[in-house]
């Protein structure tokens, strides 16, 4: 990344991280993980809605979880699909999991990039996640702390 005095030196070595960080998960692999959020978006539970999503994780050991949103009667008790993919991760692996890489799809083909309460725990579970997600002009691919600049950790 070539050097712009108006770009604090912090943000350039950030910019320089994710420039590092989006190299590496391969295309095939990101194509595997949108595949994954494809075929479990068709379970989604949407009738208020009817807007279905799926997401799939990557962890750092190379494992995939998948998940779909899950509406509920009472709208606050809904579940987005890139928690319900991390929490099935939790439940089958503990919460030591870490995550390298998201994808979100819906079926809409409408920009769709998770929301604030999604990325927090994308960012809880994975500080150094990449994000794949549709955005307004097409695929979009972005690091967790683009999305979430002033993420947390309690640990």
């Amino acid at each position: 990344m070539a050097h712009d005095s108006r770009v604090p030196a912090i943000h350039q070595t950030h910019m320089a991280r994710l420039s590092s960080r989006e190299s590496a998960v391969s295309a095939n692999m990101r194509n595997k993980l949108e595949r994954a959020a494809a075929k479990v978006m068709k379970n989604a539970h949407a009738p208020y809605s009817n807007f279905h999503v799926g997401a799939a994780i990557l962890l750092t050991n190379g494992q995939i979880f998948s998940g779909c949103n899950v509406e509920n009667a009472s709208y606050g008790m809904t579940n987005c699909a890139e928690r319900t993919a991390i929490f099935s991760a939790v439940a089958e692996l503990g919460p030591k999991i870490e995550i390298q890489a998201v994808a979100v799809t819906n079926d809409h083909g409408v920009a769709c990039s998770p929301c604030g309460a999604c990325r927090q725990v994308i960012y809880e579970f994975g500080p150094d996640a990449t994000v794949f997600f549709q955005g307004a002009s097409g695929p979009k691919q972005a690091h967790i702390t683009e999305l979430l600049p002033e993420g947390f950790r309690l640990q």
